[in-house]
């Protein structure tokens, strides 16, 4: 009932625009999601008590697969050209999972209330995967938030969801509210209408990336507003539960004392050295190299996917570098995707760890975040993501092959959605138009196990889940 009113602020511009079809589309829309929304209200108003655990994995399954379904509606209704059912869903999943693979061409000439409701769907999603990540995912007791047990705000020790959860849920929505309208307020004062600067603030703060042009943020030649991206593309991605202690413990310097923090910014600017130096010397780029390079080594690097050039078509291994370091994308806790830096620390140190018993037989070592060791439950618990992630990728890199898809365009297309990254290499560098419809049905699976954490999805899918 309430993702209905999501169709209220782009039926009003379709009004001002004056888009009349458009109109009633999104009032169809929000009738019909909100008349399924209400019934089901009807039939279960009476039943009381609190949320189990089992139910907070039901719910989160379902906002991001049900509401998929429901959002693709404006979309198949546009009657937009050589656009079906299929890519219809294909963009509400992408939008809302803020993957930001996109079917849809001639961005520039479609009608303003679709472009917004795209981005919104984005911003909606991104707000989803914060509450997802820091009030939810660590009571279940999956994704990589359970690191934060004992630091991260909100009901981390309680044995079911309770009321707390709301608490967390608003201040975090408050400091996700105060980041995109100041993102906006800069973009609009570096150059962009306000209508683009409210539509690509929505998409950077969500670090969703789609973007109201075909060229995307190419679009825009003002440095400034790709340096204003990457501030906030970098922000985005730092773990929410950080942004929440700034926020109501009123201090900054914990920022510096994380461990994932640390790495995730060496990674960046590692890749973003990188990938200057190599177009230094290739002179691939005339203009704004040191702009272009740190803005798309960010923009990959956070799982974003904006684009100020083709970079796949960049020389030598830059385009699988900038993919690889999509793999380990942003901080748990934050919009971005990816494996998650934090798994990464830990599979990192842990790798050093055995090879020092290797050395050391005897030796008892722990895999410490400060002055604590890591509970070997967790550490378990990453390989076994990890395990699960490879071959999970596997899986549906041998599906895209299925489907006559070539390897590059398998790997990188599989690689983008799974890690909610967005564009890829070869065909589907610029979009997913061209993929048959059982390739995108695949690749929406891809989204979804990528936003949901991968264990998340598939424990529904589990017989024993429901006998319990």
């Amino acid at each position: 009932m309430f993702f209905s009113l999501a169709q209220i602020i782009p039926g009003f511009l379709a009004y001002f625009y004056g888009e009349q079809e458009y109109i009633y589309n999104f009032i169809y829309t929000g009738f019909i999601t909100f008349f399924i929304g209400f019934l089901m209200y009807f039939l279960s108003k009476k039943k009381n008590g609190d949320l189990r655990t089992k139910d907070g994995f039901i719910i989160t399954v379902f906002f991001w697969t049900v509401l998929g379904i429901f959002g693709s509606i404006p979309f198949y209704l546009a009657n937009l050209e050589d656009v079906s059912y299929i890519d219809a869903l294909f963009e509400s999943i992408s939008g809302l999972t803020t993957t930001g693979a996109t079917v849809f061409v001639g961005l520039d000439e479609m009608a303003k209330s679709l472009l917004f409701y795209r981005q919104f769907l984005q911003w909606l999603g991104g707000m989803g995967i914060i509450v997802l990540a820091v009030a939810v995912l660590p009571l279940l007791g999956v994704g990589g938030m359970q690191l934060y047990k004992a630091e991260t705000p909100g009901p981390m020790k309680d044995a079911k969801l309770t009321p707390r959860i709301t608490e967390t849920a608003k201040a975090l929505w408050f400091v996700y509210l105060t980041m995109t309208i100041v993102c906006a307020t800069l973009y609009k004062i570096f150059g962009m209408s306000w209508f683009d600067s409210v539509c690509h603030a929505f998409s950077t703060i969500s670090i969703g990336g789609f973007s109201t042009h075909d060229a995307n943020f190419a679009f825009f030649e003002q440095t400034s507003l790709r340096w204003t991206a990457v501030v906030f593309m970098v922000v985005s991605g730092i773990n929410f539960a950080l942004h929440y202690i700034a926020w109501t413990k009123k201090r900054v310097l914990h920022y510096f004392y994380d461990s994932e923090v640390k790495l995730y910014l060496s990674i960046l600017t590692t890749t973003a050295f990188i990938t200057y130096l190599t177009l230094y010397v290739s002179s691939e780029i005339s203009d704004n190299k040191l702009a272009d390079s740190v803005f798309q080594a960010v923009s990959i690097g956070t799982t974003t996917g904006y684009l100020t050039s083709n970079y796949a078509n960049w020389p030598l291994f830059i385009p699988i570098m900038l993919l690889s370091a999509a793999f380990i994308g942003a901080c748990a806790g934050s919009t971005g995707g990816g494996i998650k830096v934090i798994r990464s620390l830990v599979l990192m140190r842990q790798g050093v760890g055995e090879i020092t018993k290797l050395i050391h037989p005897n030796a008892v070592v722990s895999i410490k975040f400060g002055k604590k060791s890591l509970d070997p439950r967790v550490a378990e618990s990453v390989w076994g993501f990890f395990s699960l992630y490879v071959a999970i990728f596997i899986v549906l890199l041998m599906f895209m092959l299925s489907q006559s898809n070539d390897f590059l365009t398998s790997f990188s297309a599989v690689g983008a959605t799974l890690n909610n990254l967005g564009p890829g290499l070869g065909e589907v560098s610029s979009n997913y138009k061209e993929l048959n419809d059982a390739s995108k049905l695949g690749l929406c699976l891809a989204m979804l196990l990528g936003r949901l954490e991968i264990f998340t999805l598939l424990l529904v899918f589990t017989p024993a889940f429901w006998r319990s």
